[in-house]
């Protein structure tokens, strides 16, 4: 098994008695169902359905404080906690931003010879393993703890990106993606039966219209790769965008109906001059819609 800190990962903890509705009535995934040892993906999206933040949740146990660990972008942490804070108003609720004390260590490809305090399996992917928030000066103690090998955080990237989950700023921009764009429907990062949070009506629109024509989707390299936000052309027509790339995989967001369009016609996909394919072709297909009996 392998270990990786994460170092641009941060914690950012809500508690008090109010938390969990506070948060339920914001994000996108179903804080009433979380508990110690479980995680969730959600986010915290504008008004209008786009993605402010993404992030990973955990409920504390009650032997630590209880309350709620986020494990979130540390390029993002600040952001996060601040817009907590703007829509707390009279909740009983504090907002605390862990980072220098708290940080992300991930496991995969094996087993925990141990479950830590503050563990939970990545909800995204069981591929993507676990996670556990701890200090980064015990980092070494908890991979020897754990079984693991303590290896470089390019490792994890490499392992994500194999997988074809997104992060944001590399694959894509935040503020400026709708979760289905980011396949956080298909990452269990979006509870449609949910109640009311912010965002939800559009993105409950995109979910029951099939609207979504942008999607991100793996991509295999035919060689050297290509710049990340270099445009995906097919011909001379741009497509989409590649984000990040590693051992000949990489991860891009594309317009799905023109990149379905380029195939059908038997066109080459190309990046800065540089070849690549489709890893599942079959994602650019927008299922046909069953006739009404």
């Amino acid at each position: 098994m392998k270990a990786a800190f994460l170092p641009d990962r941060s914690v950012i903890k809500v508690a008090g008695e109010d938390a969990r509705n506070f948060l339920n009535g914001l994000v996108t995934t179903d804080v009433d169902r979380l508990k110690p040892g479980l995680g969730r993906f959600g986010a915290l999206l504008t008004p209008q359905g786009k993605i402010v933040v993404d992030f990973l949740i955990t409920e504390v146990p009650s032997g630590h404080g209880g309350g709620f660990l986020i494990d979130c972008p540390k390029a993002l942490a600040d952001t996060l906690a601040t817009k907590l804070k703007f829509y707390k108003l009279r909740a009983k609720v504090t907002v605390e931003d862990l980072s220098a004390d708290l940080g992300v260590l991930a496991t995969w490809d094996g087993q925990l010879a141990a479950q830590p305090d503050l563990t939970f399996a990545d909800p995204r992917d069981e591929r993507l393993g676990h996670r556990i928030l701890i200090p980064e000066q015990l980092k070494q103690k908890l991979a020897d703890l754990i079984g693991a090998e303590l290896v470089d955080a390019s490792e994890y990237e490499a392992q994500r990106i194999a997988l074809g989950v997104p992060r944001g700023g590399l694959d894509f921009m935040y503020s400026d993606a709708f979760p289905h764009e980011t396949n956080m429907d298909r990452l269990a990062g979006v509870d449609f039966d949910k109640g009311c949070y912010v965002g939800q009506e559009v993105v409950s629109r995109m979910q029951h219209r099939g609207t979504a024509r942008t999607r991100s989707v793996k991509v295999v390299l035919e060689g050297p790769s290509p710049e990340a936000g270099a445009a995906i052309l097919a011909g001379d027509k741009q497509v989409g965008t590649i984000g990040s790339t590693a051992d000949g995989k990489g991860i891009a967001l594309v317009r799905i109906d023109r990149v379905a369009d380029a195939l059908d016609a038997g066109q080459a996909l190309t990046a800065g001059g540089l070849a690549l394919k489709l890893a599942e072709p079959e994602a650019v297909r927008i299922p046909a819609k069953q006739p009404v009996a």
